[in-house]
């Protein structure tokens, strides 16, 4: 009710500042102050508390981790993980502006396997803010894989920044729509064979070439680099004709924007 328009209302049940929260129990025309917290999921709790009622507040997916006392220390400590953390507090108008933004960047990541866009309501888990020197909101604090005190993030907010901050220190290659960049799963040298290749009678001594290479790289790094392995034998068979309808062919799919992120990554 607008108790300002309304004053006698207002008067009637001792109301004296805005806002005010009254219960009025099913019966009864004397209300209960409400003194509790102000979340949906305060409010939530106390109507189910005093009615009975099994109410539920829907939210939203997110692809952010959602951290706790409970699960701080078995996501942000891994150490095969680097992880972003943002501390805040739920009436922090800042940390409500920098939220879309977060979301965002986790969506960006969903798929590394080795990253972690995470946040904390440091003003409900105190213990956590202070255990890493929080003194305001929002806070981010990068945890890499080899630094678990955590080191303040102190660049730029926007979500170009984020991006870029993470391909930088976690080595990713993503873009601000969380498409791989034209950097991801190349390698110079196996550029250069791959470009004789193309031109060269002497294609099995080029493929051996590159085998010989992708076979010296690291695990994960041979894994990315299969593909060239894959392209030369096909190339090999049907000739450079197939590079031209490939690249028509994965076009398309990429124009028709039917596939998952998941899926775009193996492009």
């Amino acid at each position: 009710v607008d108790a300002d328009a309304e004053k006698t209302l207002g008067s009637r049940f001792g109301v004296k500042g805005f806002p005010t929260l009254k219960f009025f129990p099913k019966g009864s025309t004397e209300p209960e102050d409400y003194s509790g917290g102000r979340t949906a999921d305060d409010l939530l709790g106390f109507v189910n508390g005093k009615t009975g009622a099994r109410g539920a507040i829907y939210k939203a997916p997110t692809d952010i981790a959602v951290l706790t006392p409970d699960t701080f220390d078995s996501i942000v400590l891994d150490g095969t993980k680097d992880v972003l953390v943002e501390f805040y507090a739920p009436w922090c108008g800042h940390c409500k502006s920098l939220a879309p933004t977060w979301e965002k960047l986790a969506t960006v990541f969903k798929n590394d396997e080795s990253v972690v866009v995470a946040n904390v309501d440091a003003d409900m888990y105190k213990d956590l803010g202070s255990r890493f020197g929080v003194n305001g909101f929002p806070t981010l604090k990068f945890f890499p894989k080899d630094n678990k005190e955590g080191e303040a993030y102190s660049g730029g907010r926007d979500l170009g920044d984020l991006v870029t901050f993470f391909n930088n220190r976690a080595g990713t290659q993503r873009t601000e729509e969380g498409r791989l960049n034209g950097e991801a799963g190349t390698f110079t040298d196996l550029d250069d064979i791959a470009s004789q290749f193309v031109a060269s009678e002497d294609r099995a001594g080029l493929l051996a070439q590159t085998e010989a290479a992708v076979a010296a790289l690291s695990k994960s790094d041979a894994s990315s680099a299969q593909w060239y392995i894959k392209y030369m034998k096909v190339i090999e068979k049907r000739g450079n004709d197939f590079l031209e309808k490939e690249q028509t062919r994965l076009s398309g799919l990429l124009e028709a924007g039917t596939m998952s992120s998941s899926k775009l990554d193996e492009f």
